[in-house]
């Protein structure tokens, strides 16, 4: 059996209540965590809400990283969702479990597309 993605679901306690509601930091991180990871940027959107918390999604040829961040909580909810074999997502979600300040997490991994070996594709 193979996966055609690798999907991670972060809970992101105790953060760094400043980051989690700055909008320009949150991009810059995020960006930041799908190049280191092997990822190609294709796109992102992000929205402020008021008074405070962040939703923001960088979209990447391989699929997607987004935030979700409740800063009155110090949490923040993040996925990481790569296909191929040339992303590392766990690379990303230690970036960004750094760079948010998370004093506890947890990660989930779920494997998405689950195809039989012989309707494998070459994915390069």
């Amino acid at each position: 059996m193979h996966a055609l993605g690798r999907h991670l679901l972060l809970e992101l306690k105790m953060c760094n209540k400043e980051v989690l509601d700055d909008l320009d930091f949150l991009k810059e991180c995020l960006n930041e965590a799908a190049i280191q990871s092997g990822a190609t940027v294709v796109g992102e959107s992000f929205y402020h809400f008021s008074p405070y918390g962040v939703s923001g999604v960088v979209n990447i040829a391989e699929s997607h990283i987004a935030v979700h961040t409740w800063p009155e909580y110090g949490y923040a909810a993040v996925d990481v969702f790569t296909c191929g074999n040339n992303v590392d997502p766990e690379k990303a979600a230690r970036l960004i479990i750094e760079r948010l300040g998370a004093q506890t997490h947890s990660l989930i991994e779920l494997r998405r597309g689950i195809v039989e070996d012989s309707q494998v594709r070459c994915m390069k």
